[in-house]
């Protein structure tokens, strides 16, 4: 395991799509290893391969829930449901947040790191980032679709932003 170099806007590989995983290979497993320490490191609740320059269609999610960590490949949202409306932050955009419209529950369909089916359905924070996490994949960042873009205080740790 290592921690990877977080990429920071605006370098174009956060603007662009991620190509989908059509072979499950040590080195994917391991990508998805890193990606966890990474975003544990950086005191993230989620983590998507072009945010450590990797344009593949990878995520890993923790939201603090009894979920707990998710890898996922190629991950889809399959339902959405509801809508919530709050503050999120980017570890590739260090400093900002921004206030974003989102599904308050989705469905994600994807692959775990073994190549099994995996779905998981999430409310709150945790569909949040699934959908934070799968738009970095389609190359959109919160600030493109966010109603107000505004600096956070760096006194508030970024998981009490997260969770209003």
């Amino acid at each position: 395991m290592a921690i990877r170099l977080i990429v920071k806007e605006p370098d174009e590989v956060l603007h662009k799509r991620a190509k989908e995983v059509t072979k499950i290979t040590p080195n994917v497993q391991k990508l998805l290893d890193d990606m966890a320490d990474t975003m544990y490191d950086a005191d993230g609740v989620g983590l998507a391969a072009p945010q450590v320059g990797i344009l593949k269609r990878l995520i890993v999610v923790d939201a603090g829930d009894e979920h707990g960590l998710i890898k996922m490949i190629n991950p889809e949202i399959i339902e959405s449901e509801g809508e919530q409306f709050g503050p999120e932050g980017c570890l590739s955009i260090p400093g900002w947040n921004g206030d974003v419209r989102r599904a308050e529950k989705v469905t994600v369909k994807g692959l775990d790191r073994e190549g099994n089916e995996l779905v998981v359905t999430g409310t709150g924070l945790l569909a949040r980032a699934f959908q934070h996490e799968i738009d970095h994949l389609n190359g959109v960042l919160f600030t493109d679709i966010a109603e107000r873009v505004y600096e956070y205080t760096p006194e508030q740790p970024r998981r009490e932003l997260e969770n209003r």
